[in-house]
């Protein structure tokens, strides 16, 4: 009887201890449902990654002039700011991976039109200046600027244009979503324009999706001139590049573009570009850039650029800065010479400067 009563007992204790397991894990489901979502996207970033799937890549840059300002009591300046974004895309739209950068020029000029800025400066992007930048002093999570953009790129991997443009901001344009408010401070509007951009412009250049990606920025003044009889400029010519590599590290896709953004001002020190202008760059601009009717081959800038973006494709960096050029710095390969025609030293260095960066 005793051994019946004993057998009825721990019948009954094992059918509890099953029926509280079930209620932990549908309390671990719900609580994990909250995060499944976002994490899916990873996830199916991850797999596309292993299984090695062809993806697009896209580069896109937005600039501005706005915050430009006369001369007076103090030089005045020409600022150019520059938002630059490289991406990998697959088959769904969804980033795969993405890569943030930017470029702030800026250009001192005099109350009678003489710049005052050293032509000669090298000006680094802002993920090269990095603690120089100076935004983690300010900021109340203590993140510089290049952290809190690797960290906005980081979270974008995964999701949709329309999702990235659907992120939670506050009135002032910075993330209000939990996940993204303890990694990002400032205000993210530029970041999702260029990303946007970016996807919008990628293309199957044969790139896959476990590649690294890198995207390179340079930009020098050494085109500005003081104002006389003409205007002066304060010219900020930067150069860029989305390229990808393979674990062999050689370039499986390259993108290069590149932006000369005018700030013009009067023998006065006054501004006379209108601030609002949409600027273009070399590619957005296409035949209005005007190369083909100088070029003896007749081909444009976007045109020269890309032949040379194609024909770095299975090479290393080393190869790439390895090609032969003239005494003006242009290719003076046979492969290259009937597409090629302008000096490509900047793009050679941008391309170096991406493998660098390259994740």
């Amino acid at each position: 009887m005793k051994k019946i009563i004993s057998l009825v007992m721990s019948s009954v204790l094992a059918v509890s201890l099953l029926a509280g397991c079930g209620s932990s894990s549908e309390t671990s489901n719900s609580t994990n449902s909250a995060t499944s979502t976002s994490a899916s996207s990873s996830t199916a970033a991850v797999s596309s990654e292993a299984n090695g799937d062809a993806v697009k890549t896209g580069l896109a840059v937005i600039s501005s002039i706005a915050k430009s300002t006369d001369a007076g009591k103090e030089d005045g300046l020409g600022q150019v700011d520059s938002t630059v974004v490289a991406v990998t895309v697959d088959k769904d739209g969804k980033i795969v991976k993405c890569a943030i950068d930017a470029a702030q020029t800026k250009i001192n000029f005099s109350a009678v039109g003489k710049l005052t800025t050293d032509l000669k400066t090298e000006f680094k992007s802002k993920q090269e200046l990095k603690t120089e930048y100076g935004l983690g002093k300010a900021s109340k999570i203590s993140k510089e600027w290049n952290e809190q953009a690797d960290a906005f790129a980081k979270y974008v991997v995964g999701k949709t244009v329309a999702e990235v443009k659907g992120i939670a901001v506050n009135a002032e344009g910075v993330p209000s979503d939990k996940e993204l408010s303890a990694t990002v401070t400032i205000h993210i509007a530029d970041f999702t324009a260029a990303i946007e951009k970016a996807v919008n412009n990628a293309k199957d250049l044969g790139a896959k999706a476990g590649d690294k990606l890198g995207l390179g920025v340079t930009t020098n003044i050494s085109k500005s001139t003081d104002a006389g009889e003409k205007d002066g400029v304060a010219q900020a010519y930067s150069n860029y590049t989305a390229t990808t590599f393979g674990a062999d590290g050689k370039v499986t896709s390259c993108i290069i573009d590149a932006s000369q953004s005018d700030v013009k001002f009067s023998k006065a020190g006054k501004i006379t570009s209108d601030l609002k202008a949409p600027l273009k760059t070399k590619i957005e601009l296409g035949a209005d850039y005007g190369l083909a009717k100088a070029s003896k081959i007749k081909k444009e800038w976007f045109e020269q650029t890309e032949a040379l973006a194609k024909y770095a494709i299975g090479k290393t960096v080393d190869e790439i800065k390895g090609i032969a050029v003239n005494a003006e710095g242009v290719p003076s390969q046979a492969e290259l010479t009937s597409s090629v025609t302008i000096h490509i030293g900047d793009y050679q260095a941008v391309i170096a400067k991406a493998a660098a960066n390259a994740k």
